[in-house]
C-alpha cells in the first residue's frame, strides 16, 4: 500500500468546530522552524501542547513518550484511566516527524472508528485512515486505524517491507484469545524494522515479550509499569441483597453503578427487580422525563426499558437497539441514572462513567463450560470504576453466591433455608465466595499464552506477498511464540493446508532453475482481491448465483437465501426458529397419536428453516475443491429475511412471533448486516425487479426500526462521524404492505401461501385421513367443491400404488412444488382443462406442480393445482383449485 506524505495543515481537512488540526500544527510550526528532526523538540513540543489542553503528562506518559521518541519499543502496562491514548499520540507524532507510517490496532471495529474520529481532529482529516474489513477509507493516510486482523493480514503479504515505521497496539491482552490471539502475534514475528508501543491495564507477566521482541529486532524493550491508578480503587465483598446494596450506594454517593452479569437475561431480570427501590430523587426522574420525550419506545423490551428509565436504572446489553444503548449512555453522561444493569461487555470499554463496579458473580459461561473469572477478566471489569478528573475514588463491589445472600436474609428474621433437594445426575455446581473474590483481587492478570495458528489464509496471504513464501511459511511454523514440543502441530498442519492447496492447484512447484525471488511455491492464478474479506464465503455466494434460475417466479427470495447462507448465524434467532418448529411439529404429531420414540426421532430432525439447503450444499463442495481456503467455513443456510417476506411481517411481528424482546439487537444487526451484503454480493446484471424491491423495503425496514447502525456504516464510509440519536419512527412496514393490501401486492408471501395449501393436501394423503382432506375443502377447476367420493379416489390412487409418503423437511422443500405464472401456467393448465375453461380466459392465473416423495426416488406422482389470483384479492383467502394427479410430466 503506497504511503502518502503527511499532509500539511492548510491542506489537512479539519472540523468546522475546530480552528485546527493542533498536533499537525504542531509539526507545522517545528519544520518552519527547522527543528523537526530532533526528536527532544517534538517530545517538548509535545509536552507543551498536552499541557496547554490541560491534560499535562503524568510521569509514566512522559516517561513512554520520551522512550518513544529514543526509537525504542515501549510495553505500557498501565492501569485503566491512566491516559494511555496520550502514549498513543506520542506514537504518531513521532512516526509523523520521521514521515513513516503509524498504525493503530484495536480489538472492535468500534474502538477504532472512535480513534479515527479522535486522530482526524488532531492530526486533519487527510492525515488519518481507517481499514476495518468492511470499510476502507483514506487508506493511503500516514495514519492508519484498523482491526488487528488487517495489519495481520497486510504483515503477511509483505513482512519487513511493509510501510510502517510506527504500531501501537491497544488492549494488547487479546494476545491470550484463543480465537483471535493470532492477529496480535503476527505483526510481532513479521515486521522487526517496526517499533511497537504494546498497551493494555492487564499484561501480567511481560518478561518473554520483553526478551523476544529484543531478539527479533536489535531494538531495546522498556517496560513502563509504574504508574499508580489516577483514581484508586476500594473492593469489598458483600452479603447484601441487590435493591438494598444499590439503594446503600446511592445514600453514599457512589453512583452511577454497573451491576455486571455474564447474561443478557440475568441483566434485564436484575433491573425489573429494581422497579420498586428507591435510587433517585423526584428532580432528576423528571429531568430524564425530560430527556425521554418524543422518545418511541416499541412493545415489549422498550416499554420496559422506558419505565425502568423513569427510576434510574438501566439496561446495556449487546441484544438491545442500538438506538437504546445510545440512550441509556447519553442518560448516564448527563448523570441521570443511578444504575446500569449490563454485561461484562464493559470490560471491552462502553462509553458510560462509572463510579462503582458491581459483580453479581465471578462465575461464567465461556461457551464450554461453567468457570471462575481469570484475574485478566476481573481486573479488566473491575478498572473501569472510577473516572480520572471526576472521581476520587473507585468502588468495587463482589456480591456474595443468591443462597449465601438468601441465607442471610432467613437467618436475620430467625428462620433456615431449606435445601435444594440432591439428585443423582446433577452437575457440581461452579459457586463463589468470599475466598474467591481475595484470590482475585490479590492475583496478577496471568501470563499471556500464544495461540498462533496456521491456516489456508495465513498460508495464502504469504504466497501472495513478494517473497519466497514456502521458505517463509516453513519459518513462521518453527519461529512463533509457541512453547517448543517434540513434535511440531504446525508444521503438521502446513503439511495439510500445502496439500489441500496442491490438489486444488492453486499452488505449484517450479523447477529449481526456474525459481527467483519468490522460491519455488508459488500461486498458479492470481488470488481474488476479495478472498481474504472479513465475509470469507462472499466470493462463493457470487459463484453460487449462477445455479439459479432467473426465470423462476422465487429467483428473487433465492437471491436472498444464497446470501443469507453466508451470513453468521444470529444463534439466538435461529434457536428460536427451531423451537417454534419443533413445538408446531410436536403438537401436530401428538394429535395425531404418533408414539414417543417415532415422535422425538423426527423432532431430533426438526431445525430452523434452511431454504436451498441441498443446493447450496453441493455449491459449496464444488467450490471449495477448487478453492480449498474456505474449508472451516462453510454456508449455512437460514431463512430470517426471507421469512419475513415470506410471511409479510413487520420486524415487531416478527420479534413476537419468536419471542425475541430481548435480542431485538441482534436481530436489527442481522438485517443490516443482510442489507450490506445484499447490496455488496449480487452484482447489478443478477438483479430483477423483485429482487430491487425487496433491498428497497429491507432498508426502510432497518431504518424504520433503528438506523443507528446503517447511519453509522454510511457516516463511516464517508468519513464523518455520527453525532445524534437516531430518529425515531413508528413506521415499519410489511413487504407488499401499504395502500394496496391485497395478497398479490406480495408475491413472495402469496407463493408461500399456495405451497402451504398444496403441502396441506400431501399431509393428508401421508395419514391416509379423510378428515383432513374435507378440511381443505377442494374445489374443481369448474367450482364445484368435491365431495367425499372425490377425496376417496384421490387416497385410493396413492395408496394402491405405494407403500410411503415421507412428510418431513426434505419432502416439503420449495425445489419439489414449482410455481409457474403467466404464460408458462396457461400452458401447463391447458394440457388438462377444456378450452373454455374459465382458468384459461386470460385471467391471472398461477400453476403449482407439487412433487410427492413416493419412494421410488423419482417423485413422479404429482398433484396440479391452480390459483386463481383475481379471486384470491377479492376473498383474501387462498383455495386453490387441484386440477389432476397422478403421473403428470
Amino acid at each position: 500500500m503506497k504511503l502518502r506524505k503527511r499532509v500539511h495543515t492548510a491542506e489537512a481537512g479539519y472540523n468546522s468546530h475546530m480552528s485546527i488540526a493542533p498536533l499537525n500544527q504542531l509539526l507545522d510550526d517545528l519544520e518552519d522552524a527547522g527543528k523537526l528532526d530532533d526528536p527532544l523538540e517534538v517530545l517538548a513540543g509535545f509536552s507543551n501542547w498536552a499541557a496547554s489542553t490541560r491534560r499535562a503528562l503524568y510521569p509514566h506518559q512522559e516517561e513512554a513518550a520520551t522512550e518513544i521518541f529514543a526509537g525504542h519499543h515501549v510495553i505500557a502496562a498501565t492501569p485503566t484511566g491512566s491516559g494511555k491514548s496520550m502514549i498513543a499520540l506520542a506514537g504518531h507524532l513521532a512516526a509523523l516527524a520521521k514521515d513513516q507510517r503509524s498504525y493503530y490496532t484495536a480489538p472492535i471495529k468500534a474502538l477504532v472508528s472512535e480513534k479515527f474520529f479522535d486522530l482526524v481532529e488532531l492530526f486533519g482529516a487527510r492525515n488519518v485512515g481507517m481499514i476495518t474489513g468492511d470499510i476502507s477509507l483514506n487508506a493511503e493516510a500516514p495514519i492508519i486505524c484498523c482491526t488487528a486482523e488487517i495489519l495481520a493480514n497486510q504483515a503477511l503479504r509483505d513482512g519487513a517491507e511493509l510501510d510502517a515505521g510506527v504500531v501501537i497496539m491497544d488492549e494488547f491482552h487479546f494476545y491470550g484469545d484463543p480465537d483471535r490471539g493470532w492477529a496480535w502475534q503476527v505483526p510481532l514475528l513479521e515486521l522487526p524494522k517496526v517499533q511497537f508501543v504494546l498497551m493494555s491495564a492487564t499484561l501480567g507477566n511481560v518478561d518473554f515479550f520483553i526478551r523476544d521482541l529484543e531478539a527479533r529486532s536489535g531494538r531495546e524493550v522498556v517496560l513502563v509499569d509504574g504508574a499508580s491508578r489516577p483514581v484508586p480503587l476500594e473492593m469489598e465483598y458483600s452479603e447484601d441483597d441487590s435493591q438494598y446494596l444499590l439503594e446503600s450506594l446511592v445514600k453514599a454517593g457512589r453512583w452511577p453503578i454497573y451491576l455486571v452479569h455474564f447474561a443478557q437475561n440475568d441483566a434485564v431480570k436484575t433491573a425489573a427487580g429494581l422497579a420498586s427501590a428507591n435510587l433517585l430523587d423526584r428532580e432528576k426522574r423528571e429531568k430524564i422525563a425530560d430527556h425521554l420525550k418524543g422518545v418511541h419506545f416499541t412493545k415489549g423490551f422498550g416499554q420496559t426499558l422506558s419505565r425502568l428509565l423513569r427510576l434510574g436504572v438501566g439496561v446495556h446489553h449487546a441484544g438491545m437497539l442500538p438506538r437504546y444503548r445510545l440512550l441509556v449512555e447519553q442518560l448516564a453522561q448527563r448523570g441521570l441514572l443511578a444504575v446500569i444493569c449490563g454485561t461484562d461487555t464493559l470490560g471491552v470499554g462502553i462509553n458510560v462513567p462509572i463510579r462503582t463496579v458491581v459483580f453479581t458473580s465471578l462465575v461464567k459461561f465461556d461457551g464450554r463450560r461453567q468457570r471462575h473469572l481469570s484475574a485478566r477478566e476481573f481486573h479488566q471489569i473491575a478498572g473501569r470504576a472510577g473516572r480520572a478528573g471526576f472521581d476520587t475514588m473507585g468502588f468495587v463491589v463482589v456480591q456474595a453466591p443468591p443462597e449465601v445472600i438468601e441465607a442471610k436474609k432467613l437467618a436475620a428474621k430467625g428462620q433456615k433455608r431449606k435445601g435444594a433437594p440432591a439428585t443423582n445426575n446433577q452437575k457440581p455446581k461452579v459457586s463463589w465466595g468470599r475466598s474467591t473474590f481475595e484470590r482475585l483481587v490479590a492475583a496478577q492478570p496471568e501470563p499471556l499464552r500464544s495461540h498462533f495458528r496456521i491456516d489456508h489464509s495465513l498460508a495464502l496471504n504469504v504466497l501472495s506477498g513478494g517473497r519466497d513464501a514456502g521458505e517463509h511459511l516453513l519459518w513462521l511454523a518453527r519461529n512463533n511464540h509457541d512453547v517448543p514440543q517434540e513434535t511440531n502441530p504446525h508444521l503438521r498442519r502446513l503439511g495439510q493446508v500445502y496439500s489441500s492447496l496442491k490438489q486444488a492447484e492453486v499452488v505449484r512447484h517450479l523447477p529449481a532453475e526456474k525459481a527467483g525471488k519468490l522460491g519455488r511455491l508459488v500461486l498458479t492464478h492470481d488470488l481474488p482481491e476479495d478472498f481474504a474479506l472479513n465475509q470469507p464465503l462472499s466470493p462463493f455466494a457470487l459463484a453460487a448465483l449462477d445455479l439459479l434460475d432467473p426465470d423462476s417466479p422465487d429467483y428473487a427470495l433465492d437471491l436472498v437465501s444464497i446470501v443469507e447462507s453466508v451470513l453468521e448465524n444470529p444463534r439466538q434467532v435461529l434457536l428460536a426458529q427451531q423451537k417454534a418448529q419443533r413445538d408446531q411439529v410436536y403438537q401436530k404429531l401428538r394429535s395425531e397419536g404418533v408414539e414417543y420414540n417415532q415422535r422425538q426421532e423426527i423432532l431430533e430432525e426438526t431445525t430452523w428453516p434452511q431454504p436451498l439447503k441441498e443446493l447450496i450444499a453441493g455449491a459449496f463442495k464444488t467450490f471449495a475443491h477448487s478453492n480449498p481456503w474456505v474449508y472451516g467455513s462453510e454456508p449455512s443456510p437460514k431463512s430470517v429475511v426471507r421469512y419475513l417476506v415470506e410471511n409479510a411481517l413487520t420486524f415487531t411481528q416478527f420479534i413476537s412471533r419468536f419471542e425475541l424482546a430481548r435480542s431485538e439487537g441482534v436481530v436489527l444487526r442481522y438485517l443490516t448486516d443482510a442489507y450490506r451484503a445484499l447490496g455488496q454480493i449480487v452484482p447489478p446484471e443478477k438483479r430483477n425487479e423483485d429482487f430491487d424491491q425487496l433491498l428497497i423495503w429491507l432498508g426502510n425496514t432497518v431504518k424504520g426500526v433503528d438506523s443507528s447502525l446503517l447511519d453509522e456504516w454510511e457516516a463511516l464510509a464517508s468519513g464523518k462521524r455520527r453525532e445524534n440519536l437516531a430518529e425515531d419512527t413508528e413506521e415499519e412496514p410489511a413487504f407488499g404492505s401499504g395502500e394496496n393490501q391485497l395478497p398479490s401486492a406480495n408475491p413472495f408471501a402469496l407463493r408461500r401461501q399456495f405451497r402451504n395449501a398444496a403441502w396441506q393436501r400431501v399431509e393428508a394423503i401421508a395419514f391416509d385421513s379423510l378428515p383432513r382432506l374435507q378440511d381443505c375443502q377442494d374445489l374443481h377447476p369448474e367450482g364445484s367443491a368435491w365431495s367425499d367420493e372425490d377425496r376417496g379416489a384421490l387416497l385410493d390412487d396413492y395408496w394402491e400404488r405405494f407403500d410411503d409418503l415421507p412428510v418431513d423437511q426434505g419432502a416439503r422443500a420449495s425445489t419439489h412444488a414449482a410455481i409457474r405464472e403467466g404464460e408458462q401456467a396457461r400452458e401447463l393448465l391447458s394440457r388438462y382443462l377444456p378450452a373454455d375453461s374459465d382458468l384459461l380466459d386470460g385471467r391471472k392465473v398461477w400453476a403449482l406442480l407439487q412433487e410427492v416423495d413416493d419412494g421410488s426416488g423419482l417423485w413422479e406422482w404429482r398433484m396440479l393445482f391452480a390459483l386463481d389470483i383475481a379471486k384470491t384479492d377479492v376473498s383474501g383467502e387462498v383455495h386453490p383449485y387441484l386440477v389432476t394427479y397422478g403421473d403428470i410430466s
